[in-house]
């Protein structure tokens, strides 16, 4: 009896040693997706030559750090667009988060020359915006097992264009129902990105195209 009543103290000690302090919650396990930055290795020559290009293309960007995310996703040698430059005025880019520095320098050159162009020949104003649907995302080809090249951050959807009076082209409004001019400005445009990207879709491909037009980086030609 003596012997058991001793060991009370002592088990209420060891018990008090595991306690967590008073006021201190129990740590929580992070859930989803983590980023998990990592120490980037010195850019290679391609890497600098492409960031020496968008700066002399007077594209307004900067550097994001690389990161992988798991299960095929990660954003790795990537840039955030800030602003493009057209041939009269500067072109905002909204609802863009990071693109490979490929892509961006694709998109720059594409943005200039083949859509503020074509909207001052075709339509007699500047290019003042490009609305778009993102680029990175971690996620399929639709239907498919197979990882989008937005899990790469390697492509852009594109959803409508502004004018500098004002007008909004839309690929959803306007790719069927527009104006003679503002459906050869559309097509038009796809047509100019099918020359530099390595993949293009858009409405006629099928309905999960109609309100934008995918653009994927890529050594690739695939245009519908």
């Amino acid at each position: 009896m003596f012997r058991r009543a001793a060991a009370l103290p002592l088990l209420v000690l060891l018990a008090a040693c595991n306690a967590l302090p008073a006021g201190r919650a129990p740590e929580r396990v992070p859930s989803g997706p983590i980023s998990r930055p990592v120490t980037p290795p010195e850019p290679t020559r391609e890497a600098r030559r492409c960031l020496a290009e968008l700066a002399e293309n007077q594209t307004r960007f900067t550097v994001q750090p690389d990161a992988y995310y798991g299960a095929g996703c990660s954003t790795i040698n990537t840039v955030r667009i800030e602003g493009l430059s057209g041939d009269a005025a500067n072109i905002a880019v909204t609802n863009l988060g990071a693109v490979t520095c490929p892509l961006a320098r694709t998109f720059s050159g594409w943005a200039r020359y083949g859509v503020d162009r074509a909207a001052r020949q075709i339509l007699g104003r500047s290019l003042i915006r490009i609305e778009t649907m993102g680029s990175y995302s971690c996620r399929n080809v639709a239907g498919t097992g197979r990882r989008s090249a937005h899990a790469r951050a390697e492509a852009i959807d594109v959803a409508a264009f502004v004018l500098a009076d004002g007008r909004r082209i839309s690929v959803l409004e306007d790719w069927n129902a527009g104006d003679a001019e503002e459906r050869e400005f559309l097509q038009t445009v796809q047509r100019s990105a099918c020359k530099r990207f390595g993949t293009v879709l858009g409405p006629d491909y099928n309905a999960a195209h109609a309100n934008h037009f995918h653009l994927e980086e890529g050594s690739g030609s695939f245009c519908r």
